[in-house]
């Protein structure tokens, strides 16, 4: 017998997003191209809501 939920569920879809931002490991922070921290550009938040980055599962054994 298959469970209910089965019937429905879908694997999530993969979205190629690719993020305006790289992150400086130097910094520990994402910055844009020409250098500023993306944090503190505000059309860059409005447009993605956020700038997660790994850095820190990369830099604490904890997380």
């Amino acid at each position: 017998m298959q469970p209910f939920t089965l019937n429905y569920a879908r694997p999530a879809v993969q979205l190629e997003v690719s993020a305006p931002y790289a992150y400086d490991s130097g910094l520990q922070l994402n910055v844009l191209p020409d250098g500023r921290i993306a944090a503190t550009d505000h059309a860059t938040l409005r447009a993605l809501g956020t700038t997660t980055s790994t850095a820190g599962s990369k830099t604490h054994f904890d997380d």
